[in-house]
């Protein structure tokens, strides 16, 4: 898989189309916010899917549909989950703010980690990563697809710099090792199908330790 600067077509028309996994939609909503000029792909989407749906043929309603939906209108209302503030981050981009967010956790040298905690899909799940200036993840290869927006900073890999706003995917057929150059330290999100995986007999020993 080619990495890109921004999703790929595939991927923002699955998010207009609302098909997309919650955590990789979190993470393309955050490259959306930062990078509003790559809605297009989006917006194309929604339009497609409103005209689809609009050249369909209308079906007969099932025995009973009305009856029931009159009785989901007297159904109480389902509670909306409490968040609580003082665990979310109100400067983190728009998509990201009504999430709580877990601890952060040491991964290495200069890195840390912490769950956005709510979006999950089976293995699929948000995390934050903050790298400091000059330092790099270890590197890694993944078991899944990894998406990743940066939110504030810069790294670099073989493909080159990826600033603000800036969008990675990934699959297990990358092999990187993201590395800070910007002089404040970098901040992303990802959506990570999967742990990591660490190549080598050095990563074998490393991997019970470095968990994301």
């Amino acid at each position: 898989m080619s990495l890109r600067r921004q999703p790929s077509e595939e991927r923002l028309l699955a998010f207009g189309a609302g098909t997309l996994s919650a955590p990789e939609a979190v993470v393309v909503a955050t490259h959306l916010a930062l990078r509003p000029e790559t809605r297009a792909w989006a917006d194309l989407a929604q339009a497609v899917g409103g005209g689809v749906l609009e050249d369909q043929e209308p079906s007969a309603l099932d025995a009973g549909a009305l009856d029931k939906t009159l009785a989901l209108l007297d159904a109480p209302a389902p509670q909306e989950p409490t968040v609580r503030q003082d665990k979310t981050d109100p400067t983190l981009p728009a998509p990201l703010r009504g999430f709580e967010l877990g601890p952060w956790r040491w991964l290495g040298p200069g890195v840390r980690v912490r769950d956005v905690l709510g979006p999950r899909d089976g293995d699929c799940r948000v995390i934050l990563l903050k790298i400091a200036p000059g330092q790099s993840t270890p590197r890694h290869t993944h078991g899944g697809v990894e998406l990743t927006c940066v939110i504030e900073g810069a790294y670099e890999t073989e493909d080159g710099v990826f600033g603000e706003g800036d969008f990675e995917e990934a699959d297990p057929s990358v092999l990187h090792q993201p590395r800070v150059v910007s002089s404040k330290p970098c901040l992303c999100v990802a959506a990570l199908d999967g742990q990591i995986q660490l190549p080598g007999r050095l990563g074998k020993l490393l991997a019970p330790f470095v968990k994301l």
